[in-house]
């Protein structure tokens, strides 16, 4: 009779392979060299036997969890993709598990962290899914932690990944002053607790101060970088007597898709009435119809730089405080230049 994979243990796969549980267990910890031989033998049992090493145990022996932690708001946005990406190909070449949970300290006061010293050996750490007094007592435990798109909390130094957002949205509303002649142009922020939002509109305000075009605070509206909120929130505008326009920053590309909907539902033609741009070249964003003039953000970057700095943590290396990572202006339709690929948005109803 066969016996249940679950009851084979370490010293049957070292005594079926020829060698001492020690060498098998360092085999599959990977903290001493094995001879490629001996690991190939080991391997071949393991499989032979259909052995697979109890991973708590492994924890306990090694202290380490070989899986780090990603916490998200969510997941259901095309911004992740690139950047999960970039975080999992650092992670898998590191021959690490990767742990993704989403988490909100606003929403979920009363449930535990998903991801801490229990089930991995670090994490990175989205905005706004932990608070400062959340950040700061697992960093005070000890527990390797990078963030990204937001600041260490004040009077700590944990190592910080973010982009360039205020240098890159004043050249783009340069752009539409200079090349466009707008002068009257919207601001869609985002969250408020988002120190993304604040840079874009300090290089709003920027720009504007720098052309001498005096800042009116009836062309800041709310977008949330969500395509829904923007699309409510424009619908809104355009409805209730808005103030002249000539242009809009839509804060991110997925608001982009909402402004640029509400606006063609309102007879309002982009670019032709009204110049749109966007933030972050989503994929989509060139196959909007203009296609959309935005900044492409290193979001895959941003990945792999803070699954870098995790390792580098983890290791004992020195991690640069802060990394920021420049970005690039991409011209296309939407603010008026000549794009030689247009794409339909809107299809009408075949009859």
């Amino acid at each position: 009779m066969e016996r249940r994979t679950s009851s084979i243990t370490i010293r049957d796969v070292a005594k079926r392979a020829g060698v001492s549980p020690a060498t098998v267990s360092r085999y599959i910890n990977k903290d001493v060299p094995v001879s490629g031989q001996t690991a190939q033998r080991i391997q071949a049992v393991m499989d032979e036997l259909r052995y697979v090493p109890h991973m708590a145990a492994r924890h306990l022996a090694t202290q380490r969890s070989h899986a780090v932690g990603l916490l998200l708001t969510d997941m259901n946005h095309a911004f992740f993709m690139p950047l999960i990406g970039g975080i999992e190909a650092m992670v898998r070449n590191e021959e690490y598990n990767l742990l993704v949970a989403t988490y909100s300290s606003v929403n979920q006061t009363n449930k535990p962290i998903p991801i801490g010293q229990h089930n991995a050996d670090g994490m990175i750490v989205f905005v706004e899914t932990l608070s400062d007094c959340e950040i700061l007592e697992l960093h005070g435990a000890g527990f390797p932690l990078v963030l990204i798109y937001r600041s260490s909390p004040s009077g700590s130094a944990i190592p910080s990944i973010r982009v360039d957002n205020k240098t890159a949205t004043t050249k783009l509303i340069d752009h539409l002053i200079e090349a466009h002649c707008r002068r009257r142009i919207v601001f869609v922020q985002g969250p408020a607790t988002q120190e993304d939002s604040h840079q874009r509109q300090e290089g709003y305000r920027a720009s504007l101060e720098a052309h001498g075009i005096e800042y009116d605070p009836r062309l800041i509206i709310s977008g949330r970088f969500d395509r829904g909120h923007a699309y409510r929130t424009m619908t809104d505008f355009l409805n209730n007597n808005p103030p002249e326009f000539d242009a809009i920053f839509a804060g991110n590309d997925d608001s982009a898709i909402g402004i640029m909907n509400a606006l063609y539902e309102a007879g309002l033609h982009v670019p032709e009435d009204v110049s749109v741009v966007g933030f972050d070249d989503l994929e989509l964003s060139l196959f909007l119809n203009p296609p959309l003039t935005t900044v492409r953000a290193p979001t895959e970057e941003v990945g792999r730089a803070a699954a870098k700095s995790l390792f580098d943590l983890l290791a004992g290396r020195d991690v640069d405080p802060l990394i920021l990572l420049s970005t690039e202006t991409v011209i296309r339709g939407s603010c008026g230049c000549p794009h030689e690929h247009a794409y339909p948005v809107y299809k009408k109803e075949r009859r």
